[in-house]
C-alpha cells in the first residue's frame, strides 16, 4: 500500500487533474478504520466476477481500475491485511477490524485499484448496469 504521509500533496494533485467529466468519490469500509478517495467518471456500470472468492464476496466493483494518481488512500494503511489465493496474482485488502473488501490491486499492476462499489458514499450498486465477467472459467 502507498504510505499516507503525502496525503495533502495526492489530494492536491487529484483535484488538479480532474476533467470535467470527472468527479470525486469517497469510500469506507463498513467501521471507517479504512477510507479512500478516488477521481473517476460518473459511476454508471459495474463488473461482477463469479470466480470462487468474487462469489464469496458477492462484490459489485468498479468497471475499470482507478489509477495511482487518481487513488488516495486516506486512512488505515494499518488496518488492512492481504489475502492471496490460487495463483497470487491478485492483491485482496481486507479491514482487520470489520472483514470488509475495499479494493484490490494486482501484482502486475500495483497500486491500480478495483473499487468495491458497495464501499462508495453515494453509489447505489442496484441501480447500476451490471456487467458479468466469467472468471470462475477465465481465470
Amino acid at each position: 500500500m502507498t504510505g499516507c504521509a503525502a496525503t495533502q500533496t495526492a489530494v492536491t494533485n487529484m483535484n488538479s487533474s480532474m476533467t470535467d467529466n470527472q468527479r470525486q468519490f469517497t469510500g469506507a469500509c463498513h467501521c471507517g478504520a479504512v477510507r479512500f478517495q478516488f477521481t473517476s467518471a460518473p459511476i454508471t456500470t459495474a463488473l461482477q466476477c463469479n470466480c470462487s472468492i468474487c462469489s464469496r464476496k458477492n462484490a459489485i466493483m468498479s468497471t475499470d481500475y482507478i489509477d495511482p494518481e487518481n487513488f488516495q488512500l486516506v486512512k488505515g494503511e494499518e488496518a488492512l491485511s492481504l489475502y492471496h489465493w490460487g495463483d497470487k496474482d491478485v492483491n485482496h485488502w481486507f479491514c482487520k477490524t470489520c472483514g470488509i473488501y475495499p479494493f484490490h490491486d494486482s501484482i502486475y499492476e500495483p497500486g491500480k485499484y478495483r473499487i468495491n462499489l458497495g464501499c462508495v458514499e453515494g453509489v447505489d450498486t442496484r441501480a447500476l448496469k451490471i456487467r458479468q465477467f466469467d472468471g470462475k472459467n477465465l481465470l
